[in-house]
């Protein structure tokens, strides 16, 4: 996707996707009688000081992976919680979760990619961690990989749609940037996403489905 190669809407990502998944990982943390969780090889002793957006940057600053990636690794943290119901994304297990969602998503979308070596020492763990944690994503996953046109679309417009509430109408255009645009354009790092949940497209499109088969 075009959109996704220039530089201000690729920071415009990460700041979104960051701001979201810290959201969702605060909700979870302040109710967690609301949202059940079960300990996981994701979860952490305690919280990484390193902030959510932070750890993304750093993944988007040395990963070297095509900018779909981060759609898709999106897809599959949504994908994963869906089918992991009793997995909460929270404040212990969110940047496990998002460089091992980072990694496969490179490992399946790109031709060519780091190893998990790499990946675990971007993130700040072993490569034995890293290891486990990638198959315990993918049984997470049951395998789903694949990420079709519409589905990827459907999560990339909502982040842009998230980008566009808080530009100023002048910037409306950010979206369909031309190289020359510059980057003090971009949110403020101190923006927070209002949403607690991630999209669950998918989950909510197989039940319209169902629906619509009975």
């Amino acid at each position: 996707m075009a959109d996704l190669e220039c530089p201000t809407v690729m920071n415009n990502i990460i700041t979104f996707l960051s701001s979201l998944l810290q959201r969702v990982a605060e909700s979870n943390d302040l109710n967690p009688l609301f949202h059940p969780q079960k300990i996981s090889a994701f979860h952490g002793l305690t919280r990484p000081t390193i902030s959510i957006q932070s750890y993304l940057e750093r993944i988007f600053k040395y990963a070297n992976c095509s900018p779909s990636c981060y759609v898709v690794a999106y897809v599959y943290l949504d994908r994963f919680t869906q089918q992991q119901p009793a997995l909460s994304i929270n404040s212990f297990n969110v940047h496990r979760l998002l460089i091992t969602g980072v990694m496969v998503a490179a490992k399946f979308m790109d031709d060519l990619y780091y190893n998990n070596a790499f990946y675990a020492k971007v993130g700040g763990i072993s490569t034995t961690e890293m290891n486990f944690l990638e198959v315990d994503f993918l049984f997470g996953l049951g395998f789903q990989l694949n990420v079709n046109p519409t589905t990827f679309h459907t999560y990339f417009s909502h982040l842009q749609r998230e980008m566009l509430l808080i530009q100023p109408p002048l910037d409306h255009h950010n979206l369909n940037l031309s190289p020359s645009s510059s980057t003090s354009s971009s949110p403020s790092s101190s923006y927070k996403s209002i949403s607690t949940k991630l999209l669950h497209y998918e989950d909510d499109h197989q039940q319209h489905q169902e629906v619509a088969a009975v």
